[in-house]
């Protein structure tokens, strides 16, 4: 694997890896806690290992950074 490439887990890697709930997670995704999808086809989707491991790392600021990010990006449209 090249540095800097990264990988797609699929639902069932990271319900495992955080050891969250399926419904846990999808809240937190909805309440922008915890990283949102990406969707890799017409009927699937899959999260980025960066953004999980990022949410691990500090989850308590993830959704700060997430704020802190969206607000800057509303900003600079006006």
């Amino acid at each position: 694997m090249t540095e800097g490439a990264d990988r797609f887990l699929r639902l069932a890697t990271v319900l495992d890896r955080t050891g969250l709930s399926r419904t846990t997670l999808y809240r937190m995704v909805r309440a922008g806690t915890f990283p949102e999808q990406v969707r890799i086809g017409l009927r699937c989707s899959a999260w980025r290992e960066s953004s999980v491991l990022e949410w691990q790392r500090n989850p308590r600021d993830f959704a700060r950074s997430f704020e802190d990010t969206s607000l800057s990006a509303a900003q600079s449209k006006s």
